[in-house]
């Protein structure tokens, strides 16, 4: 038998000659007919070489087949190579420690049942390699069948580690090849969700949550690293950096562009990771072990708060894509913050993200918000940018609910000095002259909850000596809204949406009209309200019925003979 690279290795001790000749990595078994015919003979090869180690070099012939471009013999491929690794890691028939070199080994003077098991361990790492590598295969179900295949050897090393344990006791676990199945679904080159959704199954586990929030972090680290290390890598992760190196846009020396897909496929992988928000013991393994320890760290729920946090925080010091930074912020404040270890170390990122300003500062506020009201974060001038969100795009964004809900509690406070709640009333009162019949529902009781909770401000309701219209004091053009003069105004803009032509509009409009009821409107129900609700609304009013105008009911053109009109008028 020949192998991939020209050398013959049927001499081998523990690897009899097969009298099978494996082509070298590209083309179909010897003597194939059809598919058909290529499924049975991987599989008399499969049965062949756990039957007896004489027909080892048959795995050449497997792996061969893994390597067509058929889809169905690659998924049948993928099948024998489950079954005889499967087996020989439950065996123990590979070697077990650090993995010497294919050739030295065989050429030496160790024993035979040695040889067989270093060279069978470089068959293994050959497939698994291979299986990375159909992660990115053009069929979903070759795709799917390389990932749970690959899963499987995790389990399965797992359970029959390929490494020695330093000490009675120890924890391990297949870190390279699981590395190898993280890098795959991060690719940099399509889109992976599909296959991220599939291995979401697996983030059930404790210890696959746990590795995979380290292995996540050690990828985007290697993928916006601008120096490629390959030599310094191990045998998986050059086969990886290859693939990051062809992908990866070189701007300049020593700088690279990482693509778009790869940091959504990023998110979507960190995203899916949920952790548990009670405090206890992890025991829910994918790698099963007779017994567990208090000594490793898998089972303490603080060391998977710890590698989510350094999960998020390696992610997050990056220039994010524009889409991705608002998919992080948008799952900020309730995937994020409540598994942090130290959530105060995400001020950076929001206060960055907060000073970008459009749609990005809305979504920020969620986050600032926890920060500050429970972790007593100080943030200076934090109401003066509030006020600069304040503007006509604020009612058409998509997240318009989320920001007045925001803004609502952030004004709640009966601390806050008169003049910057007079800011925002008078602010919000001047956009409402422009905005949409759905916004203006839910901003006129915002303005009137702010007045009822500072009546101080309640001057802008009546002032019978205020200047005229085209002498407002306001100037809406200032950002500080200490400056801009709002408590010696007028709030006349509630006082002209009176006229509007929606009368919902105008009735809520009206409330300035009589003292202000002391409990506060509710502005929840409001804040989802859309056109397309409110249209409905109206089709559905039942109109004013008929008005009689005749209490006796006409007969004929021209009425009754008596009537004047029959009288005086005839048809003809």
């Amino acid at each position: 038998m020949t192998a991939r690279a020209g050398r013959d290795v049927s001499g081998a001790p523990g690897c009899g000659a097969t009298g099978l000749v494996c082509p070298a990595w590209g083309g179909g078994m010897e003597g194939d007919a059809g598919p058909g015919g290529a499924r049975r003979a991987v599989g008399h090869l499969v049965e062949a070489v756990l039957a007896s180690r004489g027909e080892a070099n048959a795995v050449f012939d497997i792996l061969a087949v893994l390597q067509s471009e058929d889809q169905e013999e690659i998924q049948e491929a993928v099948h024998a190579c489950s079954r005889l690794f499967g087996a020989l890691l439950a065996r123990g028939e590979l070697f077990v420690g650090p993995l010497p070199s294919e050739e030295i080994v065989l050429t030496g003077s160790r024993g035979a049942t040695r040889k067989y098991k270093v060279w069978m361990r470089h068959r293994y790492q050959s497939c698994c390699n291979r299986l990375g590598e159909l992660l990115a295969h053009p069929s979903f179900q070759v795709k799917e069948l390389a990932l749970s295949t690959l899963m499987k050897f995790v389990q399965l090393e797992g359970e029959h580690p390929l490494e020695q344990p330093k000490w009675e006791g120890n924890y391990l676990f297949p870190h390279q090849l699981f590395r190898l199945v993280v890098g795959g679904l991060l690719s940099p080159e399509e889109d992976r969700s599909l296959l991220l959704s599939q291995f979401r199954e697996y983030l059930e586990h404790d210890d696959i949550r746990y590795h995979t929030m380290q292995a996540a972090s050690d990828t985007v680290a290697r993928a916006t690293d601008g120096r490629p290390e390959v030599s310094r890598l191990g045998p998986w992760e050059q086969g990886g950096r290859r693939q990051w190196a062809c992908s990866i846009q070189v701007l300049r020396p020593g700088l690279w562009q990482v693509p778009l897909a790869f940091w959504n496929n990023a998110f979507m992988l960190l995203s899916s990771v949920s952790l548990p928000r009670q405090e206890g013991t992890l025991s829910s393994f994918y790698v099963k072990h007779t017994e567990l320890s208090d000594k490793w760290k898998v089972i303490h729920l603080k060391e998977h708060r710890k590698a989510f946090q350094q999960m998020w925080l390696r992610f997050l010091k990056h220039q994010l894509p524009l889409r991705v930074c608002k998919k992080v912020l948008v799952i900020m404040h309730d995937s994020i913050l409540p598994h942090l270890a130290q959530p105060s170390l995400m001020i950076d990122f929001l206060t960055r993200a907060y000073d970008i300003g459009g749609a990005i500062s809305l979504l920020a506020l969620n986050g600032l918000f926890i920060l500050i009201h429970k972790h007593n974060l100080e943030y200076p001038d934090f109401y003066r940018k509030l006020y600069g969100l304040l503007d006509p795009s604020v009612f058409h964004v998509k997240y318009r609910a989320r920001f007045f809900h925001l803004a609502d509690l952030f004004l709640s406070s009966s601390h806050l000095p008169a003049y910057l709640v007079a800011a925002f009333a008078k602010r919000l009162a001047r956009l409402a002259l422009t905005a949409p019949p759905e916004a203006l529902l839910m901003v006129l009781p915002f303005i009137c909850n702010l007045l009822r909770r500072h009546p101080a401000c309640r001057v802008l309701m009546h002032r019978p000596r205020g200047p005229e219209l085209d002498a407002d004091p306001y100037d809406p053009t200032e950002e500080d809204p200490a400056q801009s003069r709002a408590l010696e105004s007028s709030l006349w803009e509630l006082q002209a949406l009176q006229q509007h032509y929606h009368p919902e509009v105008s009735k809520a409009a009206s409330a300035i009209n009589q003292a202000l009821s002391v409990p506060e409107v509710s502005i929840a129900p409001l804040l989802e309200v859309t056109a397309f609700e409110i249209f409905e609304r109206d089709l559905k009013k039942k109109g004013p019925e008929s008005v009689p105008l005749e209490f006796i009911p006409a007969q004929g053109l021209l009425g009754r003979r008596e009537d004047l009109c029959a009288q005086l008028f005839t048809l003809s």
